[in-house]
């Protein structure tokens, strides 16, 4: 294995920071592709077609059938999704994952190789939400079809410590907002939650939105600029609706972040994992150095691969589920 831990006496004691240890010209050399072929196209202005075909095209290099696991469509209480059902599940074990895509696009093929190993580890079933997309259907239309998803799981009587909420990118941010929205309506809060890379604040406040911009081998501050205003307007930005970081996290389940070190979103990850803890709410923070924003969907990594063992371990602690 490529990595190990590295604790440093400046981090808090719910952080971990995971450094390389061989073979640093290869992350190296992944960034100064993602930075020929995606960040060099993040101009002044979001062209969301462009955005969409970017990731179409990357959804159609994942493959569509995986072993050992069903592919179902799913109708939410009219919230359409899609369904990954491993030979191995219990039915009363549900992962409601949330997509990332900068609010705009989803590459269902992606996230369903990514979350396969996730539902034969655990044994689960995962539900992945199909929610409307912006500009067509800005705030609060994301979120309110994944607040609906989750109402309805418990509706076919999953049980909330049964279910886990997780979600990447844009789905992080869908994650907490939609935890903050069923702690407001008292709506039972599920078991734990996880966050890949998640896009928290839209007022950009955070330290490495400015120190990582150049570091980021995806991200430019034009396009964060531009992908908020796509979602919401302006004077949305620091409702806590819409920038859950700036919520009230008192009550909320466990959590377990995982992000890259040279991120624009890093800070976002840091700042409420922070809050988190001094809610007193079970936090788990991992800084995974030079990784790529939502790197755990590159299968090919060894990191992806160690960073799913860890977050179904993360799962199997706080819902005591095991097969």
């Amino acid at each position: 294995m490529n990595i190990y831990r590295h604790d440093s006496a400046s981090t808090a004691a719910f952080t971990q920071v995971f450094k390389h240890a061989k073979g640093h010209w290869k992350y190296s050399l992944l960034n100064l592709l993602l930075r020929v072929s995606v960040k060099w196209r993040h101009g002044l202005e979001v062209d969301v077609s462009s955005v969409r075909d970017q990731v179409a095209k990357l959804d159609r290099q994942a493959p569509k059938q995986l072993p050992d696991i069903k592919r179902l469509k799913a109708d939410a209480d009219g919230v359409s999704g899609e369904w990954l059902v491993p030979d191995n599940h219990h039915e009363n074990r549900v992962v409601l994952y949330l997509h990332g895509g900068a609010f705009v696009a989803s590459s269902p093929n992606v996230h369903a190789t990514m979350l396969a190993p996730w539902c034969q580890t655990l044994g689960a079933r995962a539900l992945m939400v199909d929610y409307r997309l912006s500009p067509e259907h800005r705030f609060p239309a994301a979120s309110d079809d994944c607040f609906v998803a989750y109402k309805w799981l418990l509706e076919q009587g999953i049980e909330p410590r049964n279910i886990v909420i997780a979600g990447d990118s844009a789905g992080g941010n869908l994650v907490l907002s939609t935890l903050l929205r069923l702690k407001t309506e008292q709506v039972a809060l599920p078991g734990c939650a996880v966050l890949l890379s998640p896009f928290l604040d839209f007022t950009l406040s955070g330290r490495s939105a400015l120190t990582n911009a150049r570091k980021d081998p995806i991200f430019t501050s034009a396009f964060a600029i531009g992908v908020r205003n796509h979602y919401a307007p302006a004077e949305l930005h620091s409702d806590p609706r819409v920038s859950p970081l700036l919520g009230d996290f008192e009550g909320l389940p466990p959590m377990l972040f995982q992000v890259g070190s040279t991120e624009m979103l890093l800070d976002d990850s840091v700042r409420a994992a922070n809050k988190a803890s001094d809610a007193k709410v079970p936090v788990q923070l991992e800084i995974w150095e030079d990784l790529p924003h939502v790197f755990q969907t590159i299968d090919a990594l060894p990191q992806a691969k160690v960073a799913a063992q860890r977050i179904c371990q993360f799962i199997e602690q706080h819902t005591g589920w095991a097969n």
